[in-house]
């Protein structure tokens, strides 16, 4: 039956908080849309964790637990979806943005013949049909569209939408037989490991502390990782220290690169440019640092201290390694 259908990737034994954020809205768009919500895990060794998505709002979860679907291709999982859309008649489909979330959404769409609206900040129902808002021009302007296909595809951006695990209770798990199209089989994973073993992700993170221009040179990060360490939090970096080649483009906060909504955002030496803000302005609590009084990062922080970053962060990591011990 036409449904809203929700893709949950899970890693490392849990389900990505961007999942989990997107489920939780389909949850209120169903309700105003009349229209049930399922969701889709697809991996190896899933099996075990698909009735908690019930919480969130699913009342069916697939779940097609395979090794073939545990390499980090995309290919068969979109094999294993787009069978599933088909077969039940789904006529949405929404996608977190994460690097797999990425690739499914896009050759989904291919596959299925369907609309794709990538970047997603926002969800709505108007009219009874979903729109899907995303930023323009650097942020500074929104675009709402609709979809003109059978099936819509979504492709959301993390830390658009709080998680909501309220509905309470499981959801009906049915499982899934896979079936593989020669396609999925032409590429194969011969080894992977992590790009930065130990270090906390960005889009996950409760804290970020990140650096901007303002350090000077790329040796300078080294005050924000000690500061970081001793938060236990994420680095982040800005565009313009990115584009300088200080810092790896993962660790990039702002429109070109990471949405991020920790509980602590600590800005060191970041003029708080609108293509930074829209990537970090929905953090509960912002912080900065910048010798710059007129900076624009102070127009819209909660917490702002004029000084030289050169003085201040040190001491700062001192103060929290003192109060630590």
């Amino acid at each position: 039956m036409p449904g809203i259908l929700v893709v949950c990737e899970h890693k490392n034994g849990k389900f990505r908080r961007v999942s989990l954020e997107v489920l939780s809205k389909a949850k209120a768009l169903g309700a105003q849309m009349g229209q049930p919500v399922s969701a889709v895990v697809t991996g190896a060794g899933v099996a075990g964790a698909a009735a908690e998505l019930g919480a969130y709002g699913a009342s069916t979860v697939y779940v097609a637990d395979d090794a073939a679907l545990g390499t980090g291709l995309a290919a068969p999982h979109v094999d294993v979806i787009a069978d599933l859309v088909g077969a039940q008649g789904i006529t949405h489909v929404l996608v977190g943005a994460s690097s797999l979330g990425r690739d499914i959404a896009s050759a989904l769409a291919v596959r299925l013949g369907a609309g794709l609206n990538a970047d997603s900040t926002d969800l709505m129902v108007e009219g009874g049909s979903l729109r899907a808002r995303r930023p323009v021009f650097g942020g500074q302007n929104f675009v709402d569209s609709e979809w003109t296909s059978a099936v819509a595809v979504a492709l959301v951006r993390p830390n658009s939408f709080p998680v909501d695990n309220s509905a309470g209770g499981s959801a009906n798990v049915e499982t899934l037989t896979p079936s593989y199209t020669a396609h999925a089989s032409a590429v194969s994973v011969t080894g992977s490991r992590p790009a930065d073993a130990g270090k906390i992700g960005l889009e996950e993170a409760s804290m970020i502390v990140s650096g901007g221009r303002g350090l000077g040179a790329p040796e300078h990060f080294a005050m924000v990782e000690a500061l970081a360490s001793q938060l236990g939090a994420a680095v982040g970096a800005s565009r313009a220290a990115v584009d300088a080649g200080w810092y790896p483009h993962p660790n990039q906060v702002g429109q070109t690169g990471k949405t991020v909504s920790p509980n602590l955002y600590i800005a060191c030496g970041i003029s708080g440019a609108i293509q930074h803000k829209v990537g970090m302005q929905t953090s509960d609590v912002i912080v900065a640092i910048n010798k710059d009084a007129d900076a624009p990062i102070f127009s819209f922080a909660d917490f702002g201290l004029v000084g030289d970053i050169f003085d201040v962060v040190p001491k700062l990591t001192a103060l929290v390694a003192a109060r630590k011990g």
